[in-house]
């Protein structure tokens, strides 16, 4: 079963430009890891959410010990607001299959 995770990031207004180069120098590395299906980010008003799917729990917890992710950790380091929220969901998926779940 896929993993989805919901990761919000609220970045200083100051370093948002910075807290995005990061994430867009973090994903080019990403897209290359066994077991991403989506490593995709998007903008609101005043944060970042990233929304990832891993083919399995392997995959994300080789993620989560990766270089990639160590580099983008370092590199938003005194650059955001609060903690990264990190939300590691289940889907449930209903209706139409391809539309109901990520």
């Amino acid at each position: 079963m896929s993993i989805v995770l919901v990761v919000t990031v609220v970045p200083a207004p100051e370093h948002r430009d910075e807290v995005i180069a990061a994430f867009e120098k973090a994903i080019a590395r990403v897209h290359q890891e066994q077991g991403v299906e989506v490593y995709a980010l998007h903008e609101g008003a005043d944060r970042l959410v990233m929304i990832e799917k891993y083919e399995s729990e392997q995959a994300r917890a080789a993620h989560a010990k990766g270089p990639a992710l160590a580099g983008l950790l370092s590199a938003l380091d005194s650059k955001l607001t609060t903690k990264l929220d990190v939300q590691v969901l289940t889907p449930h998926p209903f209706g139409e299959p391809a539309k109901g779940a990520i």
